[in-house]
Formats: structure tokens, sequence, C-alpha cells
């Protein structure tokens, strides 16, 4: 009996220590949904993005935390498809004691979500997607397009094509294509270009591909037919394999073809045998290869067999953004535990004052090893995106080579844009502009 009592004691014990350490655990944890796309049409554009995504988790979790509080993270396939990513937003925002953050992967998405973001109190960040005018964090006070946003790349495509033909002014008289996914994505340049186009005096045809964008014949014989002197590709997917087989088909030249950072990957280009002189501007991060983050996660992950898909794509344009995504999550978290309390669970609403407060300078970008791919990020109660800085690269064939220095996105373009979309919605949405004192909760 004595010998029983006691064994039942042990386990006793032990039961409530690992209940009180599960407690504690979970108390511990930050937890982050991830709305992914892994398979469909879009899956090669996704697929490393994701895994970006997670190995940035994996290696925050194995220093510690951030600042010793465990990141939890569940992925949910959307495909890329609106429904199906309205469906995930809803069956995980009140998971592990609710969604810390919402990063859609998906213009569309975004879109459907930014008024339910608003609602149900989570924030709702989409760094260089999603909605451009979502910059104004006056209006918008749970959506942040830090870093960048469709506006900003399509903003820094038009420098670089400037730079190409030897200054803006060049631009005169010249003749500019968008070729462009049929989605809400694909749309967002046009009122950026619209604008350029006016200021410096070029002609823009837009055309219009219907997803996913494996049929273009039409478009690319509008295009012999025209002549553009520059074709602005705004693909996803296939969409930008088939363009640029369609180029070469069709003859027009490839180093006359520029495409934005969603048609700026190497999935994009590896299989088409004559893509060499093809550039696109990459708003935030570009390929990373030798990146001292790039090196720690092939290090401290995939040497150890820890790693999240092949390690050859570490380092790779979608694989770095996933990394990027996943970056300033958690550096959002951790600026709020500055204020909030060091070591502790934020709530989304502390977490949305570390996101409007972001400062992550070249200094902190070293740390995280991020310096030479990135530049600083910085944002405020008015300025949900803050500077937004680009680099073109050129596919030689069988790499990506920079082949610009640091385009930044002009304020002069770009602020009356998002005044005045965003001064629209808020009056379509009866909504007030946020006053000195909530600026300041």
């Amino acid at each position: 009996m004595k010998k029983t009592s006691a064994t039942l004691a042990t386990v006793l014990a032990m039961l409530a220590s690992s209940i009180s350490a599960t407690a504690i655990a979970q108390e511990k944890q930050q937890y982050f949904p991830l709305l992914t796309f892994r398979t469909g049409p879009y899956a090669p554009s996704g697929t490393p993005w994701a895994n970006g995504f997670v190995d940035y988790f994996k290696l925050v979790n194995l220093k510690g935390g951030i600042n010793g509080v465990r990141i939890a993270w569940e992925e949910c396939e959307t495909g890329y498809a609106t429904d199906r990513g309205v469906e995930c937003y809803e069956r995980m925002k009140g998971k592990n004691g609710g969604a810390t953050v919402i990063q859609t992967m998906s213009t569309g998405i975004t879109l459907a979500l930014t008024e339910r973001g608003i609602s149900d109190g989570i924030p709702i960040l989409t760094p260089a997607y999603g909605v451009s005018e979502s910059a104004d964090g006056e209006v918008f006070k749970w959506s942040f397009p830090v870093g960048g946003s469709h506006w900003a790349s399509a903003d820094t495509q038009v420098q670089y094509v400037a730079q190409k033909v030897g200054g803006l002014d060049k631009l005169k008289g010249k003749k500019i294509t968008l070729l462009y996914h049929d989605s809400p994505y694909g749309k967002e340049p046009i009122p950026v270009l619209t604008a350029r186009a006016k200021k410096h005096g070029f002609e823009l045809t837009t055309i219009p591909v219907t997803a996913p964008g494996l049929e273009q014949k039409a478009a690319w014989l509008q295009i012999r037919r025209s002549r553009p002197d520059f074709v602005l590709l705004w693909g996803w997917g296939v969409m930008n394999s088939t363009a640029l087989k369609e180029a070469q088909s069709t003859g027009f030249p490839r180093d006359r073809m520029v495409g934005v950072w969603p048609s700026g990957s190497s999935s994009d280009v590896k299989e088409v045998p004559d893509a060499a002189g093809y550039s696109a501007v990459l708003v935030l991060p570009g390929p990373g290869f030798d990146s001292g983050i790039a090196k720690e996660v092939r290090e401290k992950l995939h040497a150890k067999g820890q790693g999240t898909g092949p390690k050859e794509e570490v380092g790779e344009a979608l694989y770095m953004r996933g990394l990027m995504n996943a970056m300033l999550a958690v550096e959002g978290v951790r600026r709020a535990q500055d204020k909030f309390g060091n070591g502790q669970v934020m709530t989304p609403a502390q977490a949305r004052w570390g996101y409007e407060n972001l400062q992550i300078d070249g200094q902190r970008l070293a740390e995280l090893g991020l310096s030479d791919v990135m530049q600083p990020i910085a944002t405020t109660c008015k300025d949900h995106m803050g500077p937004s800085a680009a680099r073109a690269y050129t596919w030689n064939g069988s790499k990506w080579e920079p082949s610009s220095d640091w385009l930044h996105a002009d304020p002069a373009v770009l602020s009356p844009l998002v005044k005045a979309a965003s001064d629209k919605y808020a009056t379509e949405k009866k909504l007030t502009r946020r006053g000195a004192a909530d600026c300041q909760s």
C-alpha cells in the first residue's frame, strides 16, 4: 500500500508538473497564423515564400524565441484563392490565444480581410503588396504595407526604365506597355504608371492577362503590332515564364522587359532557355545566397536536417521574401515588448503599436544578417509604409545579378495618390482620421 501510494503520489506530482509546464509554455507562446499557397498554379512562387517564413520562425525559436517567448505558427492552404483565404482567417484568428498578426500573401485576400482586421482588432501585415493606400495610418489603423507597396514597386520600376534610357526626361515620347495579371494585384500599378506617364510624357498601354496566365498569344500579338519600347511585366506564377517564352517567339527583346518582384524569382526564368537580359525590380529583399541570414539558416537548420524545403533555395528571392516577412512580424512584437513588457506575450493591439513604431536601422539589419539585401525600415502612426527601397536584378542565363543601385519610391508621386485614395475610403466607410491621442496610445 505504501509503495502504491508513493508511486501514485509520484505520478500525480509528475502530472501536475507536466500540466504546469504546459501552461507556462502556452502562456509564453506568440501565435502567428500563416496563409500559404503550396498547391495550384502559383505553388512555384508560394512554396519558397512559405519555406522562408517557417525557417525564420525556427531560427528565432532556436535562439530562445522573442526575448524568451517562443513562436507558435500554423499554415493554412489557400491555393491563392480569396474565398479560401477568408476561410483560413476565420478558422485561425481565435486559435492559441488569438492571432498576433495576419499576413495574407495575396492582394485579393488583403482586400477581403481589411475590414475584418479592423472589426476583429488584428493587424494585417502586407510588406510590398496588399492595398497601397493603406500606407496612410491615420485611416488604416490595422493595415501595414511595411517597407513598400505595389505603388512603390511601380514607381521604382519606372525609375529603372528611365535609368536604362538615360534619365526621366528621356521617357518623353516612349511607348510603355503594362502586361498584367488580371487580378487586384495586377491592377495596382495602373494609378502610379498613369501619373508617371502624364508627368513624363510617355504613352502607356495596359493589357490584362486572364489568370493563371497560360494563354497570352493575343496579348503578345497586340504588343507585336504596337511595338512598345518597354514591357512592364506584372505577372505571378506560371504567367511569368509564359510571358518570357511568348516574348521570344514574337521577337521582343528580353532586355526591354522589366518585371516587378512577383515576376523576379528563379522559378520564373530557370525553365526559359533565352531569358537572359530580362530584369526585375525588387522592393525589399532580392536574392541573398551570400547574406548572413542565408548562411545562418544553412548552418543552423539545414546542416542538421531541420530546414524547410530544399537547401538550394535558401537565398532565392522569394525565399528571402518569406524570411523578411517573418522578420517583420517578429520585430513588430519585439518592438511592442519594449513598451508593454519585455519577455511577455503581446496582444494583437500591442503588436499593432509595434508595427507602427518600427525602427529597424542599419545596425539592426546587420545583426539580423539582412544588411546587404535590405535598407532600413521605419514606420509611424501616420505612415504605415515608411521609406521604400528597391533594386533591379538582371538574369544572366544562370543567376540574377544586381543591375542598379538602390531606387527609392518618390513621395512626391505616391503621397498625393495615397491621400486621395485613403480619403475616398474613409468617406465611403464613414471613418474619422486618427488624432494625436490615438497615435500616442
